[in-house]
């Protein structure tokens, strides 16, 4: 397979002024390439997978993306670089962990955009292009990559290592049961987007939660976000 020349520029996804590579042509080459790195990656989930959202989607608009700045590199004559991306992604071992993944690497994207942006000013056309392509990370792809942390991590949730935990730090049986309970009937609540805002803040405010791992209070925060979007998207409508 080929290789890039440049690949320590691309990978650290920052201009470098001392290079003998004319600026315009690093900000083009930098964002191609990170649009190489998004496909495979978003690929990979689909081929483990199958046709996923919102992974199927955010693929096919990372095509357009490439697409669009490949004009630009033909207006400018910037030379497209290698994808020496194919093949190398590993897959994730579940939808959760890429979905985090993904929210990860978006952030990144919006980062770098605003690094790039900064050194495309003098070209409209391409200052246009990077602004818009960061919108579509930040507008579309962010968002529905948390709704898919929280809507995997509410499948999660483990009653089981939810009492395993708890059990572990309290040493009355009678009260760890009641505990237990409590805590059960909420999580089933929330699984089932049931749970009131009242119940949230209840939840929050609950010393039960200390006994829960670092983890598993991910999860239930990730579900207690979804439900709160959700009350305020009804609120919206209404």
């Amino acid at each position: 397979m080929q290789t890039n020349d440049d690949r320590e520029m691309l990978i650290s996804f920052r201009v470098d002024e001392n290079n003998k590579m004319p600026v315009l042509h690093q900000i083009i080459r930098i964002a191609v390439y990170d649009e190489y790195h998004a496909y495979e990656t978003y690929k990979k989930v689909v081929e483990t997978f199958g046709p996923v959202q919102p992974f199927v989607n955010i693929m096919q608009a990372e095509i357009s993306h490439f697409e669009a700045l490949s004009q630009l590199a033909k207006k400018y004559e910037v030379p497209l670089p290698v994808n020496d991306w194919e093949g190398k992604i590993e897959a994730p071992s579940s939808l959760l962990e890429a979905s985090e993944v993904g929210v990860a690497a978006e952030i990144d994207n919006i980062r770098m955009y605003d690094r790039l942006i900064e050194y495309a000013k003098e070209y409209p056309d391409v200052l246009d292009l990077m602004q818009r392509l960061q919108a579509a990370s930040y507008n579309n792809h962010l968002p529905a990559l948390r709704q898919s942390v929280a809507k995997y991590s509410n499948e999660n949730v483990d009653l089981k290592t939810i009492y395993e935990q708890f059990s572990a730090h309290t040493s009355d049986q009678e009260e760890g049961i009641k505990k237990i309970e409590e805590i059960g009937q909420m999580a089933q609540k929330l699984a089932n987007g049931q749970l009131s805002q009242e119940e949230i803040i209840k939840l929050l405010g609950s010393t039960n939660l200390s006994f829960i791992g670092g983890a598993l209070l991910g999860a239930v925060g990730a579900m207690i976000f979804s439900q709160m979007q959700k009350g305020s998207k009804a609120n919206e409508k209404e």
